[in-house]
């Protein structure tokens, strides 16, 4: 591509850099680790949309010892010069001015994930220190920090310490280096996740098709272990663990590499995923018309679900969209067609319908666009009607040319007669539907004796509680509030519907009874709007097997009820892992990294009891640590990377076995999850965090 000229007078300002300090999460979201990661997120993304549109090839994410991140990349390099409206240099621009950028048209960049333009100017406000150096034939040098105005009383965020430097130090190197400290006065945490970053990594390399993304961490981390004394008392001990070696993430197969992931040891029904990308005219509504890129994989395996997994602008689109619509309308068209061509169907059999062509295919779907409406529960779902048509106009066009090609009639034979055989099938799903509808309206078969149901009918504050075993399913039914806690203990472990077809999962009795007490369906008549709970939470005791339930649980929502998840109405309860107390004091711990903190509190001789279970609390404890809104904690349970907990899931609970021990031994703290569920402190019944 050629190097179009990029300066300062390209940026297009909207707004000054204010409010961010005040109210981070109007920005990125929450102050928990979701929003620290957010920050990285932004300045990674300027680098991909650098090697979306063709002038760079390669990054480097870095998380420094010091707790610090950076970025790095080969691509132009941010502006420099001064721009001639504001008498600002290019980076200062970027990092201090909300709104201002050069995705705000199409002349820098055709294809942008930060169209918002709040990005760095973000990340500079809510660290202590950014510092920028950019690669222009010479060093450029800039940096910035946050301080607290006491005559004011007010925060200066990201202000420059000075204007941009021109070192006038020569360079072969092109792009720009971002490094910055997330903002402890800001951040719940400022402890980077090194699987959420590295699974973002990599799910970009694989959209990026070419992209070289390198991972490095520095960091020496340590683990709390316990360890006796010679008088035989318990206590936490540091232990260190090494830095991980650098990762580098690269596919130079794009979204085939990543269908193919995706499939893992499933069987596929053709070697070779079909692959197809092309460029369209769009108007969007109130916009200048544009372009919109769109591209796609996918397979079939002999698997029974469709997992599709969709992107806008490289941002994961778990909620669907139109773009969705479009992918389903366009595969649906196309064999049909094929099928009609071709004999599978005949004269007198009925078309396809979309579950048909859903039935085991594993599908990768990428759009990159301007003027991108997200809405939908957590803002990941593509708005934007206009998108539809280029979409499903894509994918036909694409699957003919395909079948025009030497050697395809195999393929698309398998594809019409897999979709053949689910249509045959489908008399099975209305049976499935039925025997859903009534587990979820005959209560008195499936409840009786089971579930104690609260006396509140309002689904916004109604909680139920999936409890492991009978023993504590009595104690927490001794300490609920009746009026708005519902009780469900579990009889055994629940069957594993990862292994199993959706038939085969509603003859298993616990699981029609949790279809029955959520009340809203199942599977492809699952409807969210009509769930009678807006927490459903799942607690288990902190050990092995109450890990194994919360992965059954989760597997069974994540298959069958994902709608549930992705409107943030799944929890997991943590109950404490230990009660540290002397005398009238008592702390609890609830993972090993509290233990220090609480040991510490309570004092010299200290007794400490870890718990087992469940069962072995009182109703009090369990009310007091557990399910009281005001002291509890829960952990939200939220899909930010579909195709990654697809893959987590299918690994853990399904037939892959390579990599399942290693994940285990690597991941086996049973009282904190990590990787697509974050930690949420309730400490006030219905409060919400100030932004």
């Amino acid at each position: 591509m050629a190097e179009k000229s990029y300066n300062a007078d390209d940026l297009k300002i909207l707004e000054g850099l204010e409010a961010v300090r005040v109210r981070p999460g109007m920005y990125i979201g929450s102050t928990g680790v979701k929003g620290l990661h957010h920050i990285l997120w932004e300045i990674v993304d300027n680098s991909i949309d650098e090697a979306a549109n063709g002038y760079a090839d390669e990054i480097t994410v870095t998380l420094h010892k010091d707790g610090s991140a950076s970025v790095r990349d080969n691509g132009r390099g941010m502006p420099t010069d001064v721009n001639s409206k504001v008498k600002m240099s290019g980076v200062e621009i970027i990092f201090t001015k909300l709104h201002a950028g050069g995705k705000f048209d199409s002349a820098n960049y055709a294809f942008s994930g930060g169209l918002h333009g709040v990005g760095a100017s973000v990340t500079n406000a809510l660290s202590e220190w950014l510092n920028v150096e950019v690669y222009r034939g010479t060093v450029f040098k800039m940096g910035f920090k946050s301080t607290y105005d006491k005559e004011r009383k007010k925060w200066l965020c990201g202000i420059p310490s000075a204007p941009l430097e021109n070192t006038k130090q020569k360079t072969d190197k092109k792009g720009t280096l971002v490094r910055f400290m997330p903002d402890k006065e800001v951040f719940e945490t400022v402890e980077w996740n090194y699987d959420t970053v590295a699974t973002r990594l990599k799910e970009l390399a694989f959209l990026n098709k070419g992209v070289k993304i390198n991972f490095i961490d520095e960091r020496e981390l340590y683990v709390l272990e316990e360890a006796e004394d010679e008088e035989g008392n318990v206590a936490a001990v540091k232990v260190k663990q090494p830095a991980p070696e650098p990762v580098t993430y690269k596919y130079d197969g794009g979204l085939i590499d990543f269908v193919q992931y995706l499939n893992g040891d499933k069987t596929a029904l053709y070697a070779q995923p079909l692959y197809y990308t092309a460029i369209k005219d769009i108007q969007i509504k109130g916009a200048p018309a544009g372009k919109i890129k769109i591209e796609f994989a996918f397979s079939h395996t002999k698997d029974d679900n469709e997992s599709l997994f969709s992107f806008v602008n490289n941002i994961s689109t778990v909620e669907g969209g139109y773009h969705e619509t479009g992918f389903h309308n366009g595969l649906l068209k196309a064999v049909n067609d094929y099928a009609r061509g071709n004999g599978v169907l005949k004269a007198k059999d009925p078309s396809f319908i979309a579950d048909d062509i859903k039935e085991g295919l594993t599908a990768v779907l990428t759009v990159k666009m301007n003027n991108v409406q997200f809405e939908g529960q957590t803002k990941t779902k593509l708005g934007n009607p206009e998108v539809k048509a280029p979409v499903e106009q894509v994918v036909l066009e694409g699957l003919q040319k395909l079948m025009a090609e030497r050697g395809s009639k195999a393929v698309f034979d398998k594809i019409a007669q897999k979709a053949k055989f689910a249509a045959d099938d489908r008399i099975k799903h209305r049976a499935e539907r039925d025997v859903a509808k009534a587990a979820s309206e005959n209560d008195g078969l499936n409840l009786v004796g089971k579930l104690a149901s609260c006396s509140g009918r309002n689904p916004e504050l109604n909680e139920l509680f999936i409890v492991e075993g009978d023993s504590a399913g009595g104690t927490a039914k001794q300490a609920r509030v009746r009026q708005y806690q519902s009780i469900l203990p579990l009889r055994g472990k629940p069957l594993n519907v990862q292994k199993k077809t959706a038939l085969q999962a509603l003859q298993n009795e616990e699981i029609k009874t949790l279809i029955s007490a959520i009340g809203a369906g199942f599977n492809r008549s699952f409807d969210v709007e009509k769930t009678k709970y807006k927490k459903v939470i799942i607690l288990s005791d902190a050990d092995q097997d109450g890990m194994h339930i919360r992965c059954i649980l989760l597997t069974f929502f994540f298959k069958y009820m994902r709608d549930l998840v992705n409107a943030g109405y799944v929890y997991i309860g943590m109950p404490p892992l230990y009660k540290v107390f002397k005398k009238d004091t008592v702390e609890y711990a609830y993972d090993d990294s509290e233990l220090d903190e609480k040991i510490k509190k309570v004092g010299k001789g200290y007794s400490l009891q870890r718990y087992k279970g469940l069962g072995e609390m009182s109703a009090d404890q369990l009310w007091d640590t557990t399910m009281n809104p005001a002291t509890r904690n829960l952990i939200q349970v939220t899909i930010e990377n579909a195709a990654a907990a697809a893959d987590v899931i299918d690994m853990l609970m399904g037939d892959k076995v390579d990599g399942r021990k290693e994940f285990l031994n690597k991941n086996a703290n049973f009282n904190k999850v990590d990787g697509f569920i974050e930690k949420v402190r309730f400490k006030q019944e219905g409060a919400e965090e100030a932004d």
